[in-house]
């Protein structure tokens, strides 16, 4: 597709303008660029112009002109002038001489009788070029889509052709574009080509510009209306609407025939009387005669000699009936003794008047105005000839059609038969049945197989401002989808808001930046199936999964601040002390999924402030504290027992919580004089054991064995470790888990005292994951879903749960709720009706969000049909009833298993049932029934949702014998007199009832 033109960061100061010349003169185009010695092209029709003769270019400084000599009519075409990336376009426009009045003088001028006398204007036939230069105006380029040149609106006279003309630019495309045209919205005029309707394209490889023509054949009234071209590519699409107005023949005034075809100028005041007469009476030189007033017309011509008028000596005559009975060879010598010189115009237009319908000599039957037949099947078309011996020709389109494996011939008596197998498009034409002169017409339709959906369309659920792309796969490439939403159609004028999208066999329906007002159910259609999706569209909600927390941390120790957010997409910033936190080497910024970190090497006194966390796009800010500790060691006595310095010492109970995964580390300041020695252990509560570092277990009062050594309990590497320091020791968990719960004890000794402290440590997480989900009370597009509470809550309470379905099929699972449900139940509903679904659900405490359940069993929303309907009695006997009924109105997705049929004793409460197990027909016989008894029956439809609701009939049936007056039935040939020979056997049969 060409170019479309800058408007702005044009490297052009002055751009060459669209120019009108005469033939045969010369044109200049002048342009100027903001800077001298840029490089500059010119081209022609996308090719580039080298200087010649011809073409002369000229560069000085920053201007730049192309002058074109000798203007002829091929160089009315679109140039283009390049400087770097800036491309600007134009157009020459040609028009020919205007003729000097000299010119006209000469040319009306009487020619010498010698002389052949100069030929009169004829009128034009009605065939029309909609995208002609000479009749309409130049056509503008179109710089956006693909089109070059769109077709235009066009006006013909009935009986008349016309051309409709689009051009596509192919420099850019890989292969050739796909075009289709349409009538109306649908109609695919493809399948209508034949005596009125022709589709041609070509391929010009010097301009590199493929050019598509519609041309109507001999147009009428039902022509008329709008009609649409559209273009196609891999990844490109385009479509240009335009109308045609068919304008009914114009009424001819009197005239007659001889003048209206009669070419000779008249002697006297130089004036060509047939096109003066056409003028006064308004006609145009396409317009088209009433012959058959102009050859029955008796009137004569005046023409003007010398100033003065004289009747023409020729005798009023009827031309028509001389014609009409004359051989066709007789018609030049008729022509010429009544003066009608233009014999070939007449001919042809009295070839386009309408014949009486003559009655068939040739043919009993002919073939039907039009046949249909689906892709891939065989048909027959029949004539039945007045002559057995009769041989026929059969045409496709104009063509005689040859034997082949596709084409059988048969002639069977009178009949002759075209039988076509295996019939494809290029069979969608016009035929015809040819005997002698006679033919017999009709057209063809091939109707293409029904376009299946192979793969649907899948629900989803998107935020405010998403994008979202419904995708679903035909089973043909370039298929004609129909997309709806809630049962309303989308069309292709509300681009604005949809964009349609084919690539191969897949159909795409693409929302860029969805609303609220989005959500709903949409459906994409073919003529072979539907298939259904939903669309959810949520307003943006973040929520904070875990919040940063204050910090103490003492001097070139590590500082981490942490939180959690719903939304992993989500950025934001770090503020303190209310300005941004810049990173280097010493401050690192992460964002890993939905958790958000701030770290902070070698902690100095200056990064003691107040930290925030700022989610972009809302109006969140989660804020913590860093405290730095100083470590003041005061001067002791040489002999001072060893001495715990902890703050949390005292409270009760002295517990520290810690999340799953995160670090704990704990300082634990000390002093004594000599150094204490520290020993870590872990306590187990219910016998007061010490937990070793070789799994051993010990008494706790023999912890007072352990020596000065500074052996200790925990090891100095690993993920549970004891880092000692001179003035303080460090306990630190890396990554914690649910077993390092428990009581910590650590205990100083020296040889003056001892020392020691119990410290609980408490891990919570987020909960287990519930067990797989129930599902109960499943009705036509809704149930109820039930779930237990996890097994462990994480140690913090469950606020609350999470809920997700997904069709079977799909991998996409979608949220069904966005506030939290309380409740150990809920009922999910706007499901599809014969989809099978599944459900999973989460646990939320504090901490976050616990993995999925395992999904729930498969279910279908299903509901039962309908009653019955017209449930009546057809026959009752005296033990036996015989019952009717039909289907119900309404079976739904799960189908019908059958009919349950049940009877009731006038008066009695209790219902029998006279079938045994299910019955899949609409009638049945209940047999074996006591005389006299007055029943009751009723009747159920039932499927894999249970029972449908009963039909009964209203009144009480009473079993017995229903008896009728005996009736004789008397044959029709036995209702005259029967004569036999004596000896003959007579058989008489008589029905009766």
């Amino acid at each position: 597709m060409p170019e479309p033109v800058k408007k702005t960061g044009s490297a052009f100061t002055k751009k060459p303008k669209t120019t009108e010349a005469t033939a045969g003169s010369t044109a200049v185009f002048e342009a100027e660029t903001e800077k001298s010695g840029i490089k500059v092209k010119w081209q022609r029709a996308g090719t580039e112009i080298t200087g010649s003769e011809k073409y002369v270019i000229k560069a000085e400084g920053n201007k730049h002109s192309l002058t074109i000599n000798n203007v002829g009519k091929e160089d009315d075409v679109t140039y283009a002038v390049i400087a770097g990336s800036s491309k600007v376009k134009f157009e020459l426009k040609v028009k020919e001489p205007e003729k000097s009045e000299t010119d006209t003088l000469a040319e009306a001028a009487p020619a010498p009788a010698a002389s052949e006398p100069p030929a009169l204007p004829v009128e034009s036939s009605q065939n029309i070029e909609v995208a002609s230069s000479e009749t309409q105006p130049e056509e503008p380029l179109d710089l956006i889509g693909l089109f070059v040149t769109r077709p235009q609106d066009g006006e013909v006279t009935v009986g008349g052709n016309i051309t409709f003309t689009a051009k596509v630019a192919g420099e850019s495309l890989l292969k050739k574009p796909s075009v289709k045209w349409f009538k109306g919205k649908w109609m695919d005029l493809a399948s209508k080509v034949g005596k009125h309707l022709q589709i041609h394209d070509n391929y010009d490889r010097n301009t590199k510009v493929y050019t598509f023509e519609m041309e109507i054949i001999e147009a009428n009234m039902t022509f008329a209306g709008g009609y649409r071209c559209e273009v196609s590519t891999k990844d490109k699409f385009d479509s240009s609407s335009f109308n045609l107005t068919v304008n009914e023949a114009p009424v001819t005034g009197d005239l007659d025939i001889r003048a209206a075809f009669r070419r000779t100028s008249l002697a006297g005041g130089g004036r060509r009387m047939t096109s003066a007469f056409l003028s006064t009476e308004g006609h145009d030189e396409g317009a088209e005669f009433n012959f058959s007033s102009l050859l029955k017309k008796s009137s004569f011509l005046r023409s003007v000699n010398r100033g003065e008028a004289k009747p023409e000596s020729q005798s009023d005559v009827d031309v028509w009936d001389i014609l009409r009975k004359a051989p066709p060879t007789e018609y030049e010598k008729i022509a010429f003794q009544y003066g009608i010189t233009d014999l070939r115009g007449m001919l042809k237009r009295l070839k386009r008047m309408k014949k009486e319908e003559k009655k068939s000599t040739a043919f009993l039957r002919k073939l039907d105005p039009a046949y249909q037949v689906d892709k891939g099947q065989k048909i027959k078309l029949m004539v039945e000839v007045a002559n057995p011996d009769a041989d026929v020709k059969w045409l496709k389109n104009g063509q005689e059609i040859q034997v082949s494996g596709r084409y059988i011939f048969e002639a069977v008596g009178n009949k002759r038969i075209l039988t076509i197998n295996h019939c494809s498009l290029a069979d969608d034409a016009a035929y015809e049945c040819v005997v002698g002169d006679e033919k017999s017409f009709t057209e063809l339709f091939v109707k293409e197989p029904p376009i299946l959906i192979t793969h649907p369309l899948e629900d989803q659920m998107v935020m405010i401002g998403e994008r979202v792309e419904f995708e679903c796969e035909v089973s043909e490439e370039g298929a004609t989808v129909k997309w709806e939403k809630d049962g309303i159609e989308l069309t292709r004028e509300e681009t604005f808001k949809y964009r349609f999208k084919k690539d191969g066999k897949k159909q795409y329906l693409i929302i860029n930046a969805s609303t609220k007002e989005d959500s709903g159910h949409y459906t994409v259609k073919t003529n072979g199936g539907v298939s259904v999706a939903e669309l959810i569209v949520q307003e943006k909600k973040l929520e904070v999964y875990q919040s940063i927390a204050d910090l103490a941390v003492k001097a070139r120790d590590q500082a981490v601040f942490k939180c959690e957010v719903s939304d992993e997409n989500v950025k934001g910033i770090w503020l303190k002390n209310g300005k941004e936190v810049v990173p280097d080497e010493r401050i690192k910024i992460s964002h890993i999924g939905r958790i958000h970190k701030l770290t902070i090497e070698d902690v100095t006194p200056e990064d003691e402030a107040d930290y925030s966390f700022i989610p972009q796009g809302f109006a969140y800010n989660l804020s913590a504290k860093l405290q730095f500790l100083e470590v003041k060691i005061d001067f002791v006595p040489r002999e001072e027992p060893p001495k715990i310095h902890l703050d949390c010492l005292g409270q009760s109970p002295n517990t520290i919580v810690v999340v799953a995964g995160n670090k704990l580390r704990l300082d634990v300041p000390v002093s004594g004089d000599p150094t204490p020695t520290v020993i870590w252990q872990k306590i187990n509560k219910q016998n007061d054991l010490v937990r070793n570092s070789d799994d051993s277990m010990t008494p706790s009062e023999n912890s007072s064995d352990l020596n000065a050594d500074n052996r200790l309990l925990f090891e100095s590497e690993g993920r549970v470790r004891v880092e000692m320091h001179e003035d303080h020791c460090v306990f630190i968990i890396e990554g914690a888990e649910k077993e390092d719960e428990g009581v910590y004890r650590v205990i100083l000794k020296n040889p003056v005292g001892e020392d020691k402290a119990d410290i609980t440590v408490k891990v919570i997480d987020v909960p287990d994951p519930p067990e797989a989900p129930m599902i109960s009370n499943i009705g036509e597009d809704y149930c109820t879903v039930q779930w237990q509470p996890p097994k462990y809550d994480g140690g913090q309470p469950v606020l609350g749960y999470i809920l997700e379905r997904k069709k079977k099929k799909s991998y996409r699972w979608m949220r069904l709720n966005f506030d939290l449900l309380k409740e150990l139940t809920y009922e999910a509903k706007r499901m599809i009706e014969g989809v099978v679904y599944e459900m999973r659900v989460y646990a939320v405490n504090s901490i976050g969000m616990s993995r999925p359940s395992p999904a729930s069993q498969p279910f279908m929303p299903i509901a039962p049909p309908s009653e019955p309907t017209h449930f009546t009695v057809e026959d009752v006997s005296d033990s036996t009833v015989a019952l009717k009924w039909r289907p119900p109105e309404r079976i739904g997705a799960g189908g019908l298993d059958g009919y349950i049929v049940e009877y009731c004793k006038d008066g009695s409460t209790e219902w029998i049932p006279a079938l045994p197990g299910l019955t899949e027909r609409t009638s049945a016989l209940i047999k074996d029934l006591v005389t006299g008894d007055k029943l009751h029956f009723r009747i159920k439809a039932i499927n894999l949702a249970g029972e449908s609701g009963a039909a009964i009939i209203k009144e009480p049936v009473t079993v017995q014998e229903i008896l009728q007056r005996p009736k004789f039935w008397l044959p029709r040939h036995l209702r005259q007199t029967l004569v036999k020979k004596v000896g003959e056997t007579i058989n008489i049969v008589i029905p009766f009832q």
